[in-house]
């Protein structure tokens, strides 16, 4: 099988605290997969995630394939003071923060803007916006310390769906639409603190989410695409060994 090509490049040296690091059993996720190409570039990587077991499977992996130093983080972004506990871990365990992966979001619940519970809605937006928000509060002050041209970096996940909307459900495009402009704000914010801070809104990837029964894919098209992308990852896992 040939071997899919990426630009070398070494974070050595920098550290990144990647939130929802876990994925179900047997899945990889973009949070895992984020972490695991962080710590092939030599960067420690604190991986959070609501369940420390899952976090930890994470840091096996990375530890199983020799990549840079990683440790496990139980915590709930949508707490503060889980936010500070994770942003005091990174500077107690590895010294410093540099790139903060904003990557942790919910399908939330069902319904159209006539349908929707409102207080399933709210909790919603406080898992997918507020708690990325959160983060970058208890972060940024932590890399703004840093010399250099760039302080730090922050990586905020979205999805295509937040562009262009096109579900079935009212909370998942608004909450992802909304990264969008918080980004932007996020960037204009604290160019001056030298962070950069950037939006990913991907497709559809073969994640544990996207592919649950609840997504909103009709089953033979969530099955084909499953098939599709199951080759995609197979062939990550295979040029890691």
């Amino acid at each position: 099988m040939e071997e899919l090509s990426r630009p070398t490049r070494s974070l050595k040296g920098r550290v990144a605290i990647v939130t929802g690091a876990g994925a179900a059993p047997g899945g990889i996720g973009n949070g895992r997969a984020a972490a695991i190409l962080l710590a092939e570039a030599d960067c420690s990587v604190v991986c959070v995630d609501l369940k420390q077991n899952l976090a930890q499977d994470t840091v096996d992996l990375i530890e199983k394939e020799g990549f840079g130093a990683a440790v496990a983080v139980q915590g709930d972004v949508t707490s503060a003071a889980d936010c500070e506990r994770i942003a005091s871990v990174a500077i107690t365990k590895y010294g410093r923060i540099d790139i903060l992966v904003n990557n942790v979001g919910i399908l939330g619940p069902k319904g159209t803007a006539v349908e929707v519970d409102m207080e399933s809605f709210m909790e919603g937006l406080r898992v997918n916006v507020a708690s990325m928000v959160q983060m970058a509060k208890h972060v940024i002050p932590r890399m703004v310390v840093n010399e250099g041209q760039w302080a730090g970096s922050i990586v905020n996940m979205s999805s295509v769906a937040g562009l262009r909307g096109g579900t079935p459900n009212i909370l998942y495009p608004t909450s992802k639409g909304a990264i969008v402009n918080m980004t932007r704000a996020m960037a204009s914010n604290h160019a001056n603190d030298r962070i950069r801070v950037n939006c990913v809104c991907p497709g559809m990837v073969y994640t544990p989410m996207v592919y649950g029964g609840d997504s909103g894919m009709q089953e033979r098209e969530r099955e084909a695409r499953r098939q599709r992308r199951l080759t995609d990852a197979h062939m990550y896992l295979t040029i890691h060994h």
